[in-house]
């Protein structure tokens, strides 16, 4: 049985902001989605009353928008920088 190649697994070009904050691409998608969680947990970017929303910093906003945002939708904005 051949093995499926998901989304999750295809090697991705980061766009240049994206490669500032986690290094540089390409790398899956499934990598991207941790190294930007190492980073918010690094810089302790959760919101303390709700976990799932994130209040980025300055490099991470130049990624996702320097608006709080809910984990659910980080992914969506993040998806932008990848090609």
């Amino acid at each position: 049985m051949a093995t499926k190649n998901n989304a999750l697994s295809k090697p991705v070009t980061l766009s240049p902001q994206l490669e500032e904050l986690i290094g540089k691409g390409p790398m899956t998608r499934a990598e991207v989605t941790s190294k930007v969680w190492d980073y918010i947990k690094a810089h302790d970017l959760q919101v303390a009353s709700d976990r799932r929303m994130i209040a980025p910093d300055d490099k991470l906003g130049g990624v996702i928008g320097k608006e709080t945002i809910s984990m659910f939708k980080m992914t969506a904005a993040i998806s932008k920088h990848l090609s």
